[in-house]
């Protein structure tokens, strides 16, 4: 008569009802994975092997399974938390040892870091200065806040119809503050390499059938004159000396009462050095002895303004500069409508201008830019652009970033651009039971779990992510409630054996 089948029961109906309640109190950890208690029964061994007449001698627990079903995806306010939809465990270190977690509410460090709330912190990919992923071995992954570099434009692409019902323009030759001396205008922003913004704009000019000038002019002036503003403004050596000399006076004199003569006669000095700066630069560009001279009127009558500043005197000058316009190209159409590439040979497209940055940012001084017409038509319909892109940005600081699932963090700018910043791993086992369980929903591999297979998600067999989401607890409360009426009504029968066991001992100790 032996005790040790209700034994074993009682043991075993305790270790269940452990387990369930671990998986009950867990019901709300995130990425919490149910265990279920797994049993074998017991026989004892015959010395012939057979065992055909002996009675089992209890019951043992032969596992506790972990259960790596997938739990309910919940939304959540914080692009941090990431949940895993299908198959893999978040990839984490802490202190140098590598761990597997399902549990993807992560938080930054003041490094940067993204870490759970333990201090693990994820790993994944880095990316390169572009924002290329740099696949390797992974790391812990670290959002860089830093601001993104502006880009200049050095392309502009414009798809439009013009209309071929228009007339030439009557006011000539071009002039962009006279609308009358153009077809069409269309502006757009580019950006120099500081990143600061300008308007560029282009001019339709239709000078015959099926053919049309296009000028451009930069924040407003054609680019011919903003180049002859340019260059009379500090590009040489001797203009640049009368600038020096100029700023030394006004620093000099800025603790002094003015005197008006003194300041007209230094302003008029001041002029006429910049007048012959400007005639200079408008005779290089082409400009007619009469445009010149009113040129020279101009700088001399603001240097004898009293009381101008020199900002003034430059604004004035540049103001009075004004050369003859140039197109930049020729659009010519055959007689379906479309751009011919022979009716504007040798001109090819795209063209390639340069757009002078003036006044001086501190940027390059002219931006080097090709302007592509592609698609570009002349039917009998109303003059309409469709479209006008460019392929410039300023800087812009990072204002939100979120993880796709593919893995890839990209980061949303201030500028309207989007940059990867990392891209996060995920890794799996052939037998995810074989890992050891470490606490703080986090495993570790063994030899049963064998080697983890690592790679981006949505590759294999690891599952997407969802960013703003987390993976809840995977215990069907339901189910371990009733589980555990059962397994208290299994201890209970096996306490039941026990006393049935003592009765039947009882009896025979009372046999006379």
């Amino acid at each position: 008569m032996s005790f040790q089948q209700g034994l074993s029961g009682l043991n075993g109906a305790a270790k269940s009802l452990d387990v369930i309640g671990n998986n009950i109190a867990n019901a709300s950890t995130v990425g919490f994975k149910s265990a279920q208690a797994q049993f074998a029964d017991v026989y004892a061994g015959s010395l012939v092997g057979a065992t055909g007449k002996n009675a089992g001698i209890g019951v043992s627990v032969a596992a506790i399974a972990q259960q790596f079903t997938q739990g309910n995806v919940e939304s959540t306010n914080n692009p941090l938390d990431i949940a895993i939809n299908g198959g893999g465990f978040f990839r984490t270190e802490a202190n140098g040892v590598t761990q597997y977690s399902r549990n993807g509410q992560f938080t930054l460090d003041k490094n940067g870091y993204m870490e759970n709330a333990q201090g693990a912190k994820l790993t994944g990919y880095g990316v390169s200065v572009n924002g290329n992923i740099l696949a390797g071995s992974a790391a812990p992954i670290q959002i860089s806040t830093g601001d993104i570099a502006p880009v200049p434009t050095t392309k502009v692409d414009t798809l439009m119809n013009l209309n071929s019902g228009d007339g030439v323009p009557i006011a000539k030759p071009f002039n962009a503050a006279d609308p009358a001396s153009y077809n069409k205008q269309v502006p757009i922003d580019v950006y120099d390499s500081l990143g600061n913004s300008h308007v560029m704009s282009m001019y339709y000019v239709k000078t015959d059938a099926g053919k049309w000038d296009v000028y451009v002019a930069s924040d407003a002036t054609e680019i011919t004159n903003q180049a002859v503003a340019a260059a009379a403004q500090g590009t040489s050596a001797a203009f640049a000396t009368v600038n020096a000399a100029r700023d030394a006076w006004v620093a000099s004199n800025a603790a002094v009462p003015p005197n008006p003569v003194q300041i007209a006669a230094d302003l008029a000095a001041y002029a006429a050095a910049a007048s012959t700066m400007v005639t200079a630069a408008a005779t290089t560009a082409g400009a007619s002895a009469t445009n010149i001279a009113a040129i020279n009127a101009a700088s001399v009558s603001a240097g004898n303004t009293v009381g101008f500043t020199p900002a003034e005197v430059d604004k004035t000058i540049a103001a009075a500069i004004s050369v003859p316009g140039v197109p930049v190209g020729h659009l010519n159409f055959d007689t379906n409508g479309a751009l011919s590439s022979a009716l504007m040979a040798p001109q090819t497209l795209p063209l390639s201008i340069g757009l002078p940055v003036f006044p001086s940012t501190g940027s390059v001084s002219t931006m080097q830019i090709k302007l592509n017409f592609g698609g570009t038509t002349q039917y009998g319909a109303t003059t309409t652009e469709k479209t006008t892109t460019q392929d410039g940005y300023t800087s812009g600081h990072l204002q939100r970033f979120s993880a796709g699932t593919d893995g890839i963090i990209l980061g949303q700018y201030s500028n309207g651009q989007s940059k990867a910043l990392g891209q996060i791993v995920l890794a799996n086992f052939v037998n995810p039971n074989g890992l050891a369980a470490l606490g703080n929903n986090a495993w570790a591999e063994t030899s049963d779990s064998g080697n983890p297979i690592v790679g981006t998600p949505e590759t294999g067999s690891l599952g997407s992510l969802n960013s703003s989401s987390v993976e809840n607890s995977n215990v069907d409360l339901t189910a371990e409630l009733v589980n555990m009426i059962t397994a208290q009504r299994v201890y209970q029968a096996n306490a039941q054996t026990i006393k049935t066991q003592d009765s039947v001992l009882q009896t025979l100790v009372n046999l006379r």
